[in-house]
C-alpha cells in the first residue's frame, strides 16, 4: 500500500518485528539518513535503534551499485536490508520502509508495543528528476513552522523540489539587508480581497522570512533531499517592491502593496538602476539558496505602462527591438546572463518564450502543455506545471458548498491522469527535455495552513505518483493504496479533503470564487496558442 507506487513490489512470507531493542546500522556516508529514520522510529518504539552487534535483529542501510536515486529494500523475518545508489536513494527507501508500518508509526508517541513490517522485496527509482511543488507564500504568508511541515509532507511523497514563491504584488517575503524597505513596507498589505470577485476583509496581512529563517528552511529541506528554488518575480508581479521603492516603477505617484487578486498593471521600469537594484537583490538571494536553479517569474507582465513610458520607448529604439514583448525578453536576458555568470540557471514561466527565449533558461510551462511543447522543441529544458492538470487551488467538485470555487473542477482522478510528457512530444526526441513536473499551491484564496491541507491533499499524493512512478495508470489500484495512505495522513494530522460527508469549509454567502465555463477556457487557450506561435 505504498504511495507513490514503486517500480517493483514483491510480497514474501513472514514479518520483521521492530521494538525498543531493534538495532539500526548504516554506511558512514548515510549517517543523516540513519539519524532521520532513528528519529521517526524511536518516537513510536520507545527505543533508540542504536547500532547493534552482528547477528542482532537489525535494520541495515548501505550503498550499492545502483542508479543514484534508486533503492532496493528487502524485509525478511531476520532483518531489513536497504541498499541504495546514493544518500537520496536511501532516504526514499526509508520513506517506503516507514509506509510498510501501520499508521500508528506516523504518530509522535509510543505505539504501545512492537511494530511489524511485512516481508517484502522492493526495487524502485523515480521516473523524473524534477518532482516539485510550488508553495505560494507571497499571497498569503505561511510561518516558518508551516513551511517545515509542508517540506515533511513533500518528503513523505518523495517530492524533491520546493518552488518557494516569495514575492508578488501582494507581498514581499524575503529579507534583503541592502533594501530594508522591501520588508518594512512591502511585506504588509492593508487588507485582502475575499474570494476572487468578493469584498475586502479590512484586516492587515503580512510577514516575511529573515535570512536566518530561510537558511533554516533550506537546510531542513536539504536533509530531506529537497532543493528549494526561490522565485523573485520580475518585471511583472512587482507591486510590493514598487510600493517600497517607488523609483522602480513607471508612475510619478506612490502606490501601496496590492490588496486584490489578478494580474496587476504596475510593473518595473527598464532603467539600468532598476536592473542593478534587482541584481543586488539576487546577490543576497543566491547566498541563501545554494541550489542551481533560480526562478525570476517573467509571467503576466502587462505592457501598458511601458507603452506609455518615454524611457521604455527610448530603450526599445536604442536596442533596435521590435516591440514591448522583445523588451521583456531583453529584460529577462539581463538576469539570465547574471545567473549564468554565477553558475546558476534561470527558470521562467512560459511567457518568456513570447519575445524570444533567453538562452539557457528553463521553461516552467503553466498554460496547459503549450509552453512545454514549444520550449522542448526549441531545445530548452522544461518543467510541466500545467494549470489544467496540477493547479491545486482549483475547485475539487461541482458541489455548491465547495469553498471558493475557483476555475474548473480538478479531482483526484484528474490529477492522477496527468502525464508530464505532453502527447505532442511522445516519440519525439524533444521529450527528453521534460525534466519533470510540479504541482501548484497558489494561495490567493487559501489563507491558512488548514486550507492548504484541504486543497493539497489527497491530490498531491496523486501528483506524486505521476512524477515518481511509470507512465502506466491504474486508478482502481491507486484508490486502494490511497485509502491506506489516508490513514497515515490522519495520524500525522493532515486535514485533507474527504470525498464523502459534509465539507469542513463553507463558502461565505455573496463571496464568489471564479468559475470558468468551457467556452471561456477555450478562448483563453486559443489566445495563448496564438501568442506562442507568433514568438520569434
Amino acid at each position: 500500500m505504498i504511495v507513490p507506487k514503486p517500480l517493483h513490489h514483491e510480497a514474501r512470507p513472514g514479518r520483521f518485528v521492530i521494538d525498543r531493542d531493534t538495532a539500526l546500522t548504516a554506511d558512514p556516508a548515510l549517517g543523516e539518513e540513519a539519524a532521520w529514520l532513528r528519529g521517526e522510529l524511536s518516537a513510536v518504539t520507545g527505543g533508540e535503534l542504536l547500532p547493534g552487534d552482528p547477528g542482532a535483529a537489525m535494520i541495515r542501510l548501505g550503498l550499492d551499485d545502483l542508479p543514484p536515486d534508486a533503492y532496493r529494500l528487502t524485509v525478511a523475518p531476520d532483518g531489513v536490508a536497504l541498499d541504495a545508489g546514493s544518500a537520496a536513494g536511501a532516504f526514499y527507501g526509508a520513506q517506503t520502509l516507514r509506509q510498510l508500518l501501520p499508521p500508528a508509526a506516523f504518530r509522535r508517541a509510543d505505539a504501545g508495543g512492537p511494530l511489524e513490517l511485512p516481508a517484502v522485496h522492493v526495487e524502485d527509482r523515480p521516473r523524473f528528476a524534477w518532482r516539485g511543488a510550488i508553495l505560494d507564500v507571497a499571497r498569503h504568508f505561511m510561518t516558518k513552522a508551516d513551511v517545515l511541515r509542508f517540506i515533511d509532507l513533500m518528503a513523505l511523497h518523495k517530492l524533491n523540489v520546493l518552488h518557494l514563491h516569495l514575492t508578488d504584488d501582494q507581498g514581499w517575503r524575503v529579507e534583503i539587508k541592502r533594501y530594508p524597505r522591501l520588508t518594512e513596507i512591502g511585506s504588509w498589505r492593508e487588507e485582502s480581497q475575499v474570494g476572487w470577485l468578493g469584498e475586502m476583509d479590512g484586516r492587515p496581512h503580512g510577514g516575511f522570512y529573515t535570512q536566518d529563517d530561510l537558511r533554516e528552511i533550506v537546510a531542513y529541506a536539504a536533509r530531506r533531499h529537497i532543493s528549494v528554488v526561490p522565485e523573485i518575480d520580475l518585471p511583472g508581479h512587482t507591486q510590493s517592491a514598487i510600493a517600497a521603492y517607488p523609483e522602480l516603477g513607471n508612475l510619478d505617484t506612490p502606490i501601496g502593496v496590492g490588496t486584490t487578486w489578478g494580474v496587476g498593471h504596475n510593473v518595473l521600469n527598464v532603467e539600468d538602476s532598476t536592473i542593478t537594484f534587482f541584481k543586488n537583490v539576487f546577490d543576497e538571494v543566491l547566498d541563501l539558496f545554494p541550489g542551481p536553479y533560480v526562478c525570476v517569474g517573467g509571467d503576466e507582465c502587462p505592457k501598458e505602462q511601458w507603452r506609455d513610458s518615454p524611457a521604455a520607448r527610448r530603450r526599445i529604439a536604442e536596442l533596435g527591438l521590435r516591440d514591448e514583448e522583445e523588451l521583456q525578453s531583453w529584460f529577462i536576458r539581463q538576469f539570465d546572463d547574471y545567473l549564468t555568470e554565477r553558475g546558476r540557471r534561470l527558470v521562467g514561466w512560459d511567457e518568456i518564450l513570447e519575445g524570444g527565449l533567453a538562452p539557457g533558461a528553463v521553461v516552467a510551462s503553466w498554460r496547459a502543455d503549450l509552453g512545454a511543447v514549444a520550449a522542448a522543441r526549441a531545445g530548452h529544458d522544461v518543467i510541466n506545471c500545467s494549470n489544467t492538470a496540477v493547479y491545486l487551488d482549483y475547485r475539487q467538485s461541482e458541489r455548491d458548498d465547495e469553498p471558493m470555487p475557483f476555475r474548473t473542477v480538478l479531482t483526484v482522478e484528474d490529477v492522477y491522469a496527468f502525464e508530464p510528457v505532453p502527447p505532442e512530444l511522445r516519440g519525439d526526441p524533444a521529450a527528453e527535455r521534460v525534466m519533470g513536473a510540479q504541482c501548484g499551491v497558489w494561495t490567493e484564496l487559501i489563507d491558512s495552513t488548514r486550507h492548504v491541507d484541504y486543497m493539497a491533499f489527497p491530490r498531491l499524493a496523486a501528483f506524486a505518483e505521476t512524477v515518481w512512478s511509470g507512465p502506466e495508470r491504474d486508478l482502481d489500484d491507486f484508490r486502494r493504496r490511497l485509502a491506506a495512505h489516508l490513514e497515515r495522513l490522519d495520524a500525522i494530522g493532515v486535514e485533507y479533503r474527504r470525498e464523502s460527508g459534509p465539507l469542513p469549509w463553507q463558502r461565505r454567502p455573496g463571496v464568489p470564487g471564479m468559475p470558468a465555463e468551457r467556452d471561456e477556457w477555450q478562448a483563453t487557450l486559443d489566445s495563448w496558442t496564438a501568442n506562442l506561435r507568433n514568438a520569434p
